[in-house]
């Protein structure tokens, strides 16, 4: 069963409302002309603005608790005939209850002078008070109880979809992040395989070279522990990041050539975590490996309004990442997955073949800039203009 208490602001709207029901009947008083009104006895205006504020305040008091109730009474296993039923008991209860105490207040209040009383019944005071019978009350009560039950349930049903729909985006929220440490589950160790493969080749031809690749490694790794578990990092710090795998990388190839080619604006754009690692990893071990002269490798990043380029070209033959399937790899394929995941459609990775003889894997997704360094440069900025 679902509990939405009244707050403020709801508390507010109510005495609102019935302040201008008062309102209304009283100015409906005020500009009456008839005999119950102007007549030689008619009650004061003041008379018709008390009982119009205490009813007004009575009704001001009932309605959040029954507003509440609308809320709290229905369960699952409470039919909806019997859920109404209820409503429809309460509601006969308290018109009449309000229909009572309307009835006393307006014959304390608006009872006739000394002497009217003996007026015929036919002028309308007969009964030396001016108030509505009792029944007129009762269905006038009722069908106010009607207004506020229907507002109650309106508030009821939009906060229970509202609560529905937050719970529904929470949950895909969920879903999405265990679906991208999933991903991230599967690269590392892919990841860690192949560099493992890489520093046990050189162990015998080259010990500096694997402690150096080893040290490289242990790096990552404390990233891929400690500091990934944000989906997204400054393109910067994914470069600084890349550039421990390249060591590890030309410690085997020490002919590898790698060119970078940076906008200098895009540093500061948010990418996903490791979303170069595989591409450069791709291009080594499907170019790069399967050559006899030197390789090379060109990493390049281009902000254009507000899409983010990069690219990985490579100068090898060109071979697919898996057999009959280009790109194809858990590599490439946890990529795709990922830059989905994160952006939907906005996100497009390709892998091809220019005329130059160069293999590239190009990722374009939507530049966001890192709010930190944004808020560093603001103050940077708001600093020298000081001085």
């Amino acid at each position: 069963m679902d509990h939405f208490p009244l707050t403020r602001r709801d508390l507010s709207f109510i005495i609102g409302f019935w302040l201008i029901y008062a309102l209304l009947t009283i100015a409906n008083h005020a500009f009456d002309t008839g005999p119950r009104v102007n007549g030689p006895d008619a009650a004061p205006l003041a008379s018709w603005i008390i009982i119009a504020l205490s009813e007004a305040t009575l009704w001001a008091l009932l309605t959040p608790a029954i507003v509440s109730l609308v809320g709290r009474v229905r369960s699952d296993r409470m039919s909806r005939a019997t859920y109404f039923l209820l409503l429809a008991l309460l509601g006969v209860i308290i018109a009449l209850g309000v229909s009572v105490v309307g009835h006393l207040l307006r014959d304390a209040v608006l009872t006739l002078p000394s002497g009217a009383a003996t007026r015929s019944p036919s002028d309308g005071a007969g009964s030396g008070r001016r108030g509505p019978p009792l029944w007129f009350g009762f269905l006038n009560a009722l069908v106010l109880y009607v207004g506020v039950i229907a507002a109650g349930l309106a508030r009821a049903y939009s906060l229970r979809f509202s609560a529905r729909r937050e719970q529904a985006t929470q949950l895909q929220a969920q879903l999405a992040e265990a679906r991208l440490q999933s991903l991230r589950s599967q690269l590392d160790p892919h990841f860690l395989f192949n560099t493992l493969n890489a520093v046990s080749s050189l162990v015998e031809r080259d010990p500096r070279g694997v402690r150096r690749m080893i040290t490289r490694l242990s790096e990552l790794l404390r990233f891929s522990m400690e500091d990934a578990r944000e989906p997204e990092i400054t393109l910067r710090r994914e470069l600084d990041l890349l550039d421990r795998y390249l060591d590890i990388m030309q410690v085997r190839f020490p002919g590898l050539n790698v060119l970078r080619i940076l906008d200098d604006r895009s540093l500061d754009v948010m990418v996903p975590s490791m979303i170069l690692q595989p591409l450069v990893e791709n291009a080594i071990r499907h170019g790069v490996e399967k050559m006899t002269e030197p390789g090379r490798i060109e990493i390049e990043t281009l902000l254009d309004g507000g899409t983010l380029t990069l690219r990985v070209s490579d100068n090898g033959p060109g071979e697919s990442d898996a057999e009959g399937d280009p790109g194809g790899g858990v590599g490439l394929r946890n990529t795709r997955a990922r830059l989905e995941q994160l952006y939907g459609a906005d996100a497009r990775f390709s892998l091809s073949r220019t005329d130059g003889e160069m293999t590239v894997a190009e990722v374009r997704l939507p530049a966001a800039l890192d709010r930190s360094e944004l808020r560093v440069q603001g103050e940077e900025s708001a600093s020298d203009d000081r001085r």
